[in-house]
C-alpha cells in the first residue's frame, strides 16, 4: 500500500481528492482514463488491483473516477473506502445485457432500484430493505440521456453476483444452473425487470443504507431476447454515449 495513503486498497488520501464530494465509478480501470478525460485537468491518481484513479473537475469543482471492479465485493471496498475519503455521491457507469425485447441495443438503461441476487449487500442492510437509486441522481441521469437523445429506458435491474448461473446462462463448463435460478430470467421478464448487470444492488443498499447518494446507468451492448454475444463494432459507441451521459449528470449534480 502506498505510505501516504490512509485507506487500505485504494491507495488514496484526503488530500489527494482535493475536496471531492462526487465520484464516477466504472468497473472496467481501463474506462477510467477515458472517463477523465472528458474532465477538466485530469490528474491519475493511484492503481491497485482493479481500483485505478483519477481526479479531474467539472466547472471548476473536484471529481473523483476511480473503477470497482467486477460485482458486489470490489465495489463495496471501492464505495467504502471512497466514503471514508469524503464521497458522498456516487454514480455508476457500465454496459448491461437487456432482457426486455422493445429494449436496442444501443439503449441505455437508468436503474431505479435493483433485484437483490448479491450476497454483499446483505453486509450491509436485512434482504427487507430495498436496493433503490437516490432520485436527484436518478434524475439527473434521465435528463443527461434526455439531453443527449438518448432512447433512455428507467426501471428495475436484476443485479447478480455472478454472471453465468446467477444470469441463466446455460453456455458454461458443466451446462448446469441450479434449480434456484432456472426459469428465473423469464421470471424477471414477467415482473418488467428491464437487464442483468453485476453492481448495482449492492452500490444501491450501501448507499441508501448510509446516508449516501447513488445512480446507476449502462449502455446496451447486447439483447439477450435476440442474441447472448455482443456486436463487437457496436460496443464502442454505446460505451462512449454511457460515459458522456454520467460526465453530464455529474455536472448537473455539482451545478
Amino acid at each position: 500500500m502506498n505510505q501516504q495513503a490512509s485507506v487500505f486498497h485504494l491507495g488514496l488520501n484526503p488530500e489527494m481528492l482535493k475536496g471531492a464530494t462526487l465520484a464516477i465509478i466504472p468497473g472496467d480501470p481501463q474506462r477510467v482514463e477515458r472517463i477523465a478525460s472528458l474532465l477538466e485537468e485530469p490528474e491519475f491518481l493511484a492503481s491497485q488491483r482493479e481500483f485505478t484513479s483519477y481526479l479531474g473537475k467539472l466547472d471548476g469543482a473536484p471529481v473523483v473516477v476511480c473503477s470497482t471492479g467486477i460485482g458486489g465485493p470490489s465495489t463495496s471496498i471501492a464505495v467504502e473506502e471512497l466514503a471514508q475519503l469524503g464521497i458522498r455521491t456516487f454514480l455508476r457507469v457500465g454496459t448491461t445485457g437487456a432482457i426486455q425485447p422493445y429494449i436496442n441495443v444501443g439503449d441505455v438503461i437508468v436503474t431505479t432500484a435493483s433485484v437483490r441476487l448479491d450476497g454483499a449487500s446483505s453486509h450491509f442492510a436485512p434482504m427487507q430493505f430495498p436496493a433503490v437509486a437516490d432520485f436527484s441522481c436518478m434524475q439527473s441521469l434521465n435528463s443527461a440521456a434526455l439531453d443527449a437523445k438518448a432512447t433512455c429506458h428507467l426501471g428495475v435491474t436484476a443485479s447478480s453476483d455472478t454472471f453465468y448461473p446467477g444470469q441463466e446462462r446455460y453456455d458454461t463448463v458443466s451446462g448446469r444452473v441450479v434449480k434456484a435460478f432456472q426459469g428465473s430470467m423469464e421470471e424477471w421478464q414477467a415482473m418488467g425487470v428491464l437487464n442483468f448487470e453485476m453492481e448495482s444492488a449492492t452500490l444501491f443498499t450501501m448507499c441508501a443504507s448510509q446516508g449516501l447518494k447513488a445512480g446507476c446507468v449502462a449502455g446496451v451492448i447486447v439483447n439477450r431476447t435476440q442474441q447472448e454475444i455482443p456486436d463487437e463494432s457496436l460496443m464502442k459507441n454505446t460505451e462512449h454515449q454511457a460515459v458522456n451521459i454520467v460526465v453530464e449528470a455529474a455536472r448537473k449534480m455539482l451545478g
